[in-house]
């Protein structure tokens, strides 16, 4: 997929840990309970089976995936349902107390191949100093190129 995922300076963010954390994403239990980015394959039997490298690693590589392929894979459907406010909510056993806990899926800060456009866009704001842009900046922007693109083509 073209998502990138966006690492957060320490500190950037005291409020949010995301799975671009290391410490949040290896404390995050490897499970697949969604499925949507799920990739098919076909059993020997001939019957269609699905996988997903962010699943177990036992789980993936019992199903014909490659161990390589599940290293620092993040569980992009939990991450994105996090992220829109819906993260899912299982009861976990706690690996050091033995006890029941209940685990909330974190975010993940995700970009697309883009991210580069933003420092176009970003502006310093004079009342607070801190850096960002607008809605209104990015349809500005998106609307200049496709201006551009229908000059073009009346050529």
């Amino acid at each position: 997929f073209p998502f990138k995922v966006l690492q957060l300076e320490d500190g950037a963010t005291a409020s949010l840990k995301t799975l671009s954390d290391h410490e949040v994403y290896n404390a995050r239990p490897r499970v697949c309970n969604l499925g949507y980015l799920r990739t098919p394959y076909i059993q020997p039997d001939g019957k269609v089976r699905y996988r997903c490298p962010s699943e177990r690693v036992t789980d993936y590589v019992s199903k014909g995936g490659e161990k390589s392929a599940t290293v620092g894979r993040k569980c992009l459907c939990n991450a994105l349902c996090a992220d829109a406010g819906f993260p899912q909510v299982r009861q976990i056993t706690n690996p050091v107390t033995g006890e029941k806990d209940l685990y909330v899926e974190p975010s993940l800060i995700t970009t697309g191949d883009d991210v580069n456009q933003c420092a176009e866009l970003m502006k310093k704001n004079p009342k607070d100093g801190t850096w960002g842009y607008s809605a209104s900046d990015v349809v500005t922007y998106l609307l200049s190129d496709w201006e551009k693109s229908q000059t073009e083509l009346n050529k």
